[in-house]
């Protein structure tokens, strides 16, 4: 099972009602593409990938692979069991920067995702301390990611959008690449989307 035929921009946008992390990921022309929840009061994380808000359908399963760790990896499943790879978090890079390395079924490495600008990361987390003028970082402090190949070549960018609660995030794929690694990445890329909210 793959994610294909994926009409970018694609939107991610979570839920504000719900105290779980759960947000919808639609296409540009608004159609489901998956609804991601992650489940709550978990030690490790266990993320469920639905195919759209009524979950009727599971598609895939992204989990932890040890416990509370800094160098904690997420292990990407569908819901037979086939491994699609893995997404690893570059342990003390990350305090400054966040940086990821995506790996495929064979645990070798085919993307980094990096965080383009480490000051914005630094700025949102000093503004937002003040009071009141903290509540409007999302619309002026947003990090970008960008995902390369092992070639060099820039494959995605992801935008925090302007928004309060730093509910809204966009994908665009900028050049063209196999369905597999495709569905591969944007599953990094959600898994990612959540441990950065996380951290603030």
């Amino acid at each position: 099972m793959v994610l294909n035929n994926l009409n970018y921009p694609l939107d991610f946008k979570f839920k504000i009602t719900t105290l779980a992390s759960d947000f919808n990921i639609t296409d540009r022309q608004g159609n489901y593409v998956a609804y991601v929840r992650q489940k709550m009061f978990k030690l490790k994380e266990d993320v469920i990938v639905f195919n759209d808000e009524s979950k009727t359908k599971e598609l895939f399963r992204i989990q932890a692979n040890q416990w509370i760790d800094f160098n904690a990896s997420y292990s990407i499943k569908d819901t037979i069991g086939k491994n699609f790879g893995r997404l690893a978090r570059k342990g003390m890079r990350s305090i400054w920067k966040s940086s990821y390395n995506v790996l495929d079924e064979a645990d070798q490495q085919k993307f980094t995702i990096t965080e383009d600008n480490a000051w914005v990361k630094f700025f949102d987390g000093m503004v937002g301390e003040i009071p009141i003028i903290g509540m409007f970082t999302g619309y002026f402090l947003n990090p970008t990611y960008t995902v390369k190949g092992m070639d060099g070549k820039e494959y995605f960018k992801l935008k925090k959008m302007p928004s309060m609660f730093g509910r809204r995030f966009q994908l665009d794929r900028l050049i063209d690449i196999d369905d597999e690694d495709e569905s591969l990445v944007v599953l990094s890329l959600l898994m990612m989307i959540l441990l950065e909210r996380a951290r603030g």
